[in-house]
């Protein structure tokens, strides 16, 4: 069911699935918990988890996650914190190898880009990032792994940040709608954006009008066109360039964001 343009591959989802207040708004009325993600999963293209950013998964819960969703599945990860949190990222290089090995590549062709979530006060400090970066392993089990970087603080607003993430082909995670820098720059193949602006008073989350121009957006991404709007740190023209793009509708007012994937979905056909 992802919203397919002639180029890139649009996957557009939630942070997790798990959410009290999504019973009986997002999943029926009495639906059974344990098959939350089974329903999710085929309402919506993609998922975010967040529970691997506080702790580690099991192996068989990894594949257990792979077996209930539909083949065109993809999760995004939220790489652990004890990677990002710390003073030195280049030594995160243990924490990285000890998470990739922790059953991650159970989810299989299901295994989508890996966030990697800075914390506010974080720095750009151009020799550890780039350190850093070199730590994130092109593959794994010869298997391709995408990874996009998050980081909230206004210091990586600058040219040195943007050249580092091209030279590694990594994404930076786009935040929209949030008191968060946006930096909306394509670095990747892939573009990843993280939009946190539903509203309680909106009924699909966003107004008719957001979500034709999210749509836009992501059907301008997948092929390499230009996207208004949006912060850059450089003002670069569109390169035509296919990309697959994830967005994630995160934050915000919760209880409205499958509503507001699901209608971004639509609009995407």
């Amino acid at each position: 069911m992802a919203g397919k343009t002639t180029t890139g591959t649009i996957r557009i989802g939630i942070g997790g699935w798990t959410y009290e207040p999504w019973r009986g708004t997002f999943y029926p009325d009495k639906f059974p918990q344990k098959r939350e993600l089974e329903y999710a999963s085929r309402q919506l293209t993609s998922i975010e988890i967040n529970g691997t950013f506080y702790g580690s998964q099991k192996p068989e819960t990894f594949a257990k996650w792979h077996d209930e969703t539909p083949d065109d599945f993809v999760f995004s990860l939220k790489a652990p914190r004890f990677a990002t949190n710390r003073k030195v990222l280049a030594d995160a290089g243990h924490t990285i190898a000890r998470f990739l090995a922790s059953g991650v590549m159970e989810l299989k062709d299901k295994l989508g880009p890996i966030n990697w979530q800075l914390m506010p006060t974080k720095e750009f400090d151009p020799a550890d990032f780039e350190a850093f970066l070199k730590l994130l392993p092109k593959e794994v089990a010869g298997r391709a792994i995408r990874h996009v970087v998050e980081v909230r603080h206004n210091s990586f607003r600058t040219p040195d940040f943007i050249a580092l993430m091209r030279e590694h082909g990594v994404a930076v995670a786009i935040a929209a709608e949030s008191a968060y820098p946006q930096i909306a720059d394509a670095t990747a193949p892939f573009v990843y954006a993280r939009i946190m602006g539903t509203q309680e008073t909106a009924e699909l989350g966003y107004s008719d009008t957001a979500l034709d121009l999210w749509a836009a957006r992501a059907q301008a991404w997948a092929c390499g066109g230009a996207v208004d709007g949006l912060d850059r740190v450089e003002p670069r023209p569109a390169d035509s360039k296919a990309r697959d793009v994830f967005i994630y509708v995160i934050s915000g007012y919760k209880v409205r964001n499958p509503a507001a994937a699901m209608a971004l979905l639509r609009r995407l056909g």
